[in-house]
């Protein structure tokens, strides 16, 4: 199947598909709508004023910025995911950064401009963390993953991240260095927009890769993690007798849960810095 090219750089997805009978948002939060586990409580709330220019009702906003930086914006919050020093020639940041620590390209020790919560994908060697943090607009939580050691691993060295607003459960698998476990998979849980590392080679092999995407069958996949266009075209020949390949032209997606994709389909996002 030929890659499709979607015209213009920004675009509201449109389709109808699995995301049909949208859960409702309610005034008061509810737990997490993305996974089956049964939380103990809920996460603490937090709220901060409004980032960025306003987005329609139960839209997140996704820019490449490159590598594994997105920046995502929903309601009057924003997050920029694996962190690691620069966005772009910009004075803008946002109001959460996250990190992981498998390598220094996702991660940085000097975060610049007013960040509120700094979310480091690991903790105290073999521990982990926990974050499940509300602000209202998104909730972000994480499930922990190992990191390759030369011949060993850290337990709970790094992070998947999820990000759940307007209904969506998105998620950002990070610097991952393997499958995911079936209790893993359960904490996770849905993701209707997935970010998907397809180097092949400092993350999951590709075969791997591939079949985790197949797990998820997430609405929208977004490859990321490419060093080449080379790479990226393998990825994408190993997946499009699967799913259908779109060649979006441009760096941002807004996306609703009503317009998701009827089926499983990779949007492929090209990286921009952010700029004033």
């Amino acid at each position: 199947m030929k890659p499709m090219v979607f015209s213009g750089f920004l675009g509201v997805l449109t389709g109808m598909g699995g995301a049909e009978g949208a859960l409702a948002q309610e005034a008061e939060r509810i737990p997490s709508h993305c996974r089956s586990l049964v939380q103990a409580q809920p996460p603490e709330r937090l709220w901060k004023a409004s980032v960025g220019a306003p987005l329609p009702k139960d839209t997140v906003r996704l820019h490449f910025i490159g590598h594994a930086m997105f920046a995502l914006e929903a309601g009057d919050v924003s997050v920029v995911t694996d962190y690691n020093g620069f966005i772009g020639e910009t004075l803008w940041s946002p109001d959460v950064v996250t990190m992981n620590q498998a390598h220094t390209s996702h991660y940085t020790n000097n975060v610049h401009g007013d960040v509120a919560h700094i979310l480091e994908g690991w903790g105290a060697f073999g521990e982990g963390v926990r974050h499940d943090l509300d602000l209202g607009a998104m909730r972000i939580r994480n499930v922990p993953t190992d990191i390759r050691l030369g011949d060993g691993r850290e337990p709970n060295g790094n992070s998947i991240f999820i990000f759940e607003a307007g209904g969506l459960c998105i998620g950002h698998l990070g610097h991952l260095h393997h499958e995911p476990t079936e209790e893993q998979y359960a904490a996770i849980g849905r993701l209707d927009v997935v970010m998907a590392p397809v180097d092949g080679g400092y993350t999951v092999p590709r075969a791997t890769m591939v079949r985790i995407v197949e797990r998820f069958r997430s609405s929208i996949i977004i490859p990321m993690h490419w060093f080449s266009r080379y790479g990226l075209d393998d990825f994408l020949t190993q997946m499009e007798d699967e799913f259908p390949v779109v060649e979006t032209q441009g760096a941002e997606l807004l996306v609703s849960l009503d317009r998701l994709p009827g089926q499983p389909t990779i949007m492929v996002l090209e990286p921009e810095w952010l700029s004033d």
